[in-house]
This record gives structure tokens, C-alpha cells and sequence, in this order.
């Protein structure tokens, strides 16, 4: 069984091909690890029977990267790529003299897991930790990482938190003056009750 990230990760599956798994595997082998444009290349000139039905989960997988997690095409690679055995067609095939010789059709299942090489494994990390989700699939919330990010590289420099900072705010009639509030000290004492 594949262990998958779904982050950066999505696969296709393709169950009951009518082909053995070995032939299977001596395709599947040749494309494990490489880029998306290049499999397809390498998928469109190699001679065998089983490249087709890779070929077409290929092109499944990268449809669901791109449609489902917004991917883009020229950033993804096959990361994993496996064949199991599947169940064998028997069938009896009519010989002379009332006799009859097995037929076995053997199936594979065929799973194809396509990687986004460009998204950052920390951003997913941040993406769980505070509990953001894809409401839409086209809003990126990077934009939020990385405000957060800035956010804390200053923090880290100032050693005080942004958010404890308490404001000041400019009277309306704007000659300029600043408003403090009770907490902070004040160089006139008259300005607020003691009490």
C-alpha cells in the first residue's frame, strides 16, 4: 500500500487492466522518479502494449493535481509508482475429443503518485498547525504564511510581541498631539485622577 502526503501529493488508480503485472512492472520502472513532461515522452515512444493504460493514468493523475489542488504541470514528478496482481479470468477453452484446456487472463492494478516539487513541507506544517483549510481551491493563503513569517522574524528582532505594543492615537482636531492611556506613565500628573 502507498503512504501518501495528500499536501503535495495525488494519485491515480487504475484497477483490472487486462495485462500481467510483470509486463506491467517493466514499464513502470522505467518512469518511477522522473518529471511529468518526461514520462509522457518516454510513455509515447517506448514499443510496448502497456504503455497506453500508463499513459492514460498518467494524464489522469496530473488532471487531478491541477484540478483538484490547483498544481502546476511543469513542477510535478512521478514520486511513486506501483503494480499489484489482480484477479485471474479463468476460462475453458473447448479441445477435441470433449476435453478442455485452462485459460488464465491475469489483471494488474496500477497506481500512479504525482509530486508537487515546488510547495514548501513547512508551509503544510503551518497550513495544520493553525488549522487553515481550502475553502476554494483558487485562494492561495501563502500570502497569510508569509505575512505570518515577517510577523514573527520582526518579534524575534525587537524581543517584544507587535501585538502588546499598545497604540497611540491622534486627537481628531489634528494639532498633533498624542492620546496616552492610563497605564503609561505621564509627565503631567494633573491629567488623570489617582484615585
Amino acid at each position: 500500500m502507498i503512504k501518501r502526503d495528500p499536501d503535495v501529493e495525488v494519485y491515480a488508480l487504475g484497477q483490472h487492466i487486462c495485462m500481467s503485472a510483470h509486463k506491467a512492472r517493466r514499464v513502470i520502472d522505467q518512469i518511477r522518479g522522473r518529471s511529468y513532461e518526461e514520462t509522457l515522452m518516454i510513455l509515447e515512444l517506448m514499443p510496448y502494449r502497456a504503455c497506453y493504460p500508463i499513459l492514460k493514468l498518467v494524464y489522469s493523475a496530473a488532471a487531478n493535481a491541477s484540478h483538484n489542488m490547483g498544481f502546476n504541470e511543469t513542477d510535478l514528478i512521478i514520486s511513486q509508482a506501483e503494480v499489484n496482481e489482480g484477479v485471474i479470468v479463468k476460462k475453458l477453452k473447448p479441445r477435441a475429443r470433449g476435453r478442455s484446456y485452462p485459460i488464465k487472463r491475469p489483471t494488474c492494478h496500477i497506481t500512479i503518485v504525482l509530486k508537487d516539487t515546488s510547495k514548501d513541507q513547512e508551509y503544510f506544517i503551518w497550513l495544520r498547525k493553525y488549522g487553515w483549510v481550502y475553502k476554494d481551491k483558487y485562494t492561495d493563503v501563502r500570502e497569510r504564511y508569509l505575512l505570518m513569517i515577517e510577523r514573527d522574524k520582526l518579534e524575534w528582532a525587537n524581543g517584544v510581541y507587535l501585538c502588546m505594543i499598545e497604540p497611540r492615537l491622534e486627537w481628531a482636531n489634528g494639532n498633533g498631539e498624542s492620546l496616552q492611556w492610563p497605564n503609561e506613565e505621564s509627565e503631567d500628573e494633573d491629567v488623570w485622577d489617582k484615585k
